[in-house]
């Protein structure tokens, strides 16, 4: 019997590479996009249509008669939760993409309260999806992310739902890679990084491929749930440096510092935490009978480092990155870094 996949935001990082996760696997794809557009990479039998994610009526129509899966890349919000639970009676179950940053730490600290006086949130090493979770609403991306697994856990008798708790996501397509931090001062032929924390900070990482996985696991095996995602290790930062001076060829020198960056725009890497955060994926590996396809973080690493390497030529990183520019702020104050680096040779 054929299997109806719809994919909402099917162009996007995750989405290319569950649809054609999909696809192989032999669903029926519908690769859903604001431009319509498709991967080169996917099975040519994967059907392409066009809708923004805002137009209910879009939707509806590319979801059509109905499919066994809806996978949605982009919702959220508990607006889109219940865009999603109208289409239920079309719909055999969901799959659909959170983030680890909805966990908070027994005293309610959270991503979120990171810069405040509460400070960083110190969860165990290896965090379950017992871990508590932060209360929804509309502050902030990881409030409406809650408010948006609320909604779809609770309307679980009608629509179940795989909620896919992604961490520190990496592969080609990103818009905010932050892989870029290493590349672009290889590139730019700095021998010199600082990194702070005694380099020794660990965000999860969670390889597109590994996600891509656990949709289409997921897929197969409907249920009313949130599963961690992400992947077998959890290198410190210093560990990724070296993996990207290994693929790129090169050979720096990591200055490290004992404590916090010394200040904004000085050594203060896309990774850097004060404590480990890393998760656990025992529950994706019972329930769904999940094992990652990408088995370490530098096993794919080539791929996404070309990528940002081709997106960044002849062009200004801002213009080719602009989001992760918005999201991090100047990431390559050299002049600042080489004012801290002679002050500590003074």
């Amino acid at each position: 019997m054929t299997r109806r996949a719809v994919v909402i935001g099917a162009t996007g990082q995750i989405g290319r590479a569950a649809v054609g996760a999909l696809a192989r696997d032999g669903w029926e794809v519908t690769a859903v996009s604001r431009g319509g557009g498709r991967d080169e990479s996917w099975p040519e039998q994967v059907r392409t249509a066009r809708a923004d994610r805002a137009d209910d009526s879009a939707l509806a129509a590319a979801v059509g008669d109905g499919c066994e899966v809806l996978v949605d890349m982009v919702a959220y919000g508990p607006a889109h939760a219940g865009q999603l639970v109208s289409l239920a009676d079309r719909v055999g179950s969901a799959v659909v993409i959170s983030s680890v940053s909805v966990y908070e730490d027994d005293k309610g600290r959270s991503f979120d309260t990171q810069g405040e006086p509460e400070g960083f949130p110190e969860f165990p090493v290896r965090a379950t999806e017992d871990q508590r979770t932060i209360a929804p609403g509309e502050a902030s991306y990881s409030t409406r992310k809650a408010g948006l697994e609320g909604e779809l856990l609770a309307a679980g008798d009608r629509l179940p739902t795989t909620l896919l708790r992604a961490g520190a996501i990496h592969g080609p397509h990103c818009q905010t890679p932050r892989e870029l931090y290493f590349v672009k001062r290889n590139l730019d032929g700095r021998p010199r990084r600082l990194l702070p924390y005694g380099g020794m900070s660990r965000f999860h990482p969670a390889n597109v491929h590994n996600i891509a996985e656990l949709v289409r696991l997921a897929a197969a095996k409907p249920g009313s749930r949130a599963l961690n995602a992400v992947d077998p290790d959890a290198p410190t930062v210093a560990e990724i440096a070296a993996a990207i001076d290994s693929v790129m060829g090169v050979e720096t020198e990591s200055v490290l510092i004992d404590g916090p960056p010394p200040s904004p725009t000085v050594g203060d890497t896309p990774w850097s935490v004060p404590v480990p955060v890393v998760f656990d994926m025992s529950a994706a590996e019972r329930e769904l009978g999940y094992r990652p396809v990408v088995a370490r973080y530098a096993d794919r690493l080539p791929e996404t480092v070309a990528w940002i390497e081709r997106q960044l030529a002849g062009k200004d990183w801002r213009e080719a990155y602009p989001k992760m520019f918005q999201t991090y702020g100047d990431l390559f104050d050299y002049a600042a870094e080489d004012a801290y680096l002679d002050s500590l040779g003074a």
